[in-house]
């Protein structure tokens, strides 16, 4: 089952800041309800106060959708919500003329003070959502504009001076544009972050790719040449072997014997592909994390180890380092190797818990699940440290945290020769 708040830990970064974003747009919808509506109680009687506060709660629900109708055009979720925003429109206008018939025959005193409230505001808050909905600056300008326009043009009715009109469309100029400019920054940061993680992604591939091309070029350095040779000498035993000569035994021989060299240097190639060095394996850990902007810090000595130790713990870096990429949402890792008691000791901690909901197969290494879950990652590297009588646990050891340990006792001679390194 979920623990509380786990809705919230399984979200990458992000989808966090969408989150955050799409209900702080829906957090400007109650402050206008409650600077514009809940306040008319205060200032007019229960019945007109409860009418404003309606147009207003009605208002502000218009502005809530069309802020979330913006956000999914702006990350292309939805089409341009032209019908919302034009609908918005609208809506600001039934409720501002609806406050200027209040406020003219309404009861005079604070009355006009709260219609006047709720007349400048609702325009304001719309010029800043509508806003969300349009691209270029000139188009937004336009936006606010006509609506600081409209707001001085329906002050007319009121018989306001002229001076009060502009004043007051200057004010929803102002105050509109105010809100225009934070949306807009918010929806151009919700973006770059989402720019941001596409890069990651993309450093993460590009990592990957380049260590593909090495392998390939090991192939091509191992195999391009004897295969070069082997042709140049098949041909050269087809000629002698037309003309009847004995040396295309000998040819053929070589040919043999060079195909034999090749298979063992392919094998190589692929062992060394295959097998992981530690310290191999912890400097290209630490290059994949820095190119996908996670924080490493790697301590210890691998000197004097046993190449099969090397193998079995290295393997346990790789898979650690790869799931974190593929599923935690980490900020920091930590790598740690230690001598304890004729025991090497690996430590792998990040700080990129991702919460599990057990619907799926078990997590694999370091990808913040429980110990024991029996992920094939873990089940691989138990059965590869199995190997040299070695152990692995897993899982969280504290708020956000998840750290894998992977012990691996040593021989008599190669511990000695491992703490005289490390002296």
């Amino acid at each position: 089952m979920r623990r509380p708040g786990g809705w919230w830990r399984v979200k990458s970064t992000p989808e966090k800041v969408e989150t955050y974003t799409r209900w702080s747009f829906h957090f400007f919808g109650v402050i206008e309800i409650l600077a514009l509506g809940v306040t008319a109680y205060g200032r007019t009687g229960a019945g007109l106060a409860t009418a404003l506060c309606l147009l207003v709660t009605v208002h502000a629900t218009a502005c809530m959708l069309v802020s979330s109708r913006a956000l999914d055009w702006t990350r292309g979720r939805r089409p341009q919500p032209v019908r919302p925003m034009w609908a918005l429109v609208v809506v600001s206008a039934v409720v501002s003329i609806t406050a200027v018939v209040i406020a003219e025959r309404g009861p005079s005193g604070e009355v006009e003070t709260a219609a006047g409230s709720v007349y400048g505001g609702v325009l304001c808050y719309a010029a800043g959502v509508i806003t969300l909905g349009v691209r270029g600056w000139r188009r937004r300008v336009a936006v606010v504009g006509a609506f600081a326009v409209g707001a001085g043009l329906l002050t007319f009715p009121l018989e306001m001076p002229l001076l009060a009109s502009v004043v007051l469309a200057g004010l929803v100029m102002v105050t509109g544009g105010f809100l225009a400019a934070t949306s807009i920054f918010s929806l151009w940061l919700l973006n770059a972050v989402y720019a941001l993680d596409e890069a990651k992604g993309t450093r993460v591939r590009l990592a990957v790719a380049e260590e593909r091309l090495r392998f390939g070029r090991d192939l091509h350095d191992v195999m391009g040449r004897n295969l070069a040779v082997i042709a140049l000498k098949s041909e050269l035993a087809v000629q002698l072997s037309r003309r009847g000569r004995p040396e295309a035994v000998e040819q053929m021989i070589e040919v043999q014997r060079i195909a034999q060299e090749s298979q063992r240097e392919v094998r190589d190639v692929v062992r060394g592909y295959r097998e992981a060095a530690l310290e191999v394996e912890l400097a290209g850990a630490r290059g994949v994390l820095s190119a996908a902007g996670i924080v490493s810090e790697v301590t210890g000595e691998t000197a004097g180890l046993p190449a099969e130790v090397q193998s079995a713990l290295g393997w346990v870096v790789r898979e650690a380092t790869t799931n974190v990429l593929r599923h935690g949402d980490a900020k920091k890792v930590a790598v740690t190797v230690r001598m304890s008691e004729g025991r090497v000791v690996l430590t792998v901690e990040n700080d990129g818990v991702a919460e599990t909901t057990g619907d799926g197969p078990g997590d694999s290494a370091g990808t913040g699940g429980p110990a024991g879950t029996g992920g094939s990652g873990l089940s691989g590297l138990r059965e590869r440290l199995s190997a040299v009588d070695g152990t692995l646990e897993a899982g969280p050891v504290g708020r956000g945290v998840f750290r894998l340990t992977a012990e691996v006792p040593l021989p008599a001679a190669a511990a000695g020769a491992a703490l005289g390194v490390a002296s």
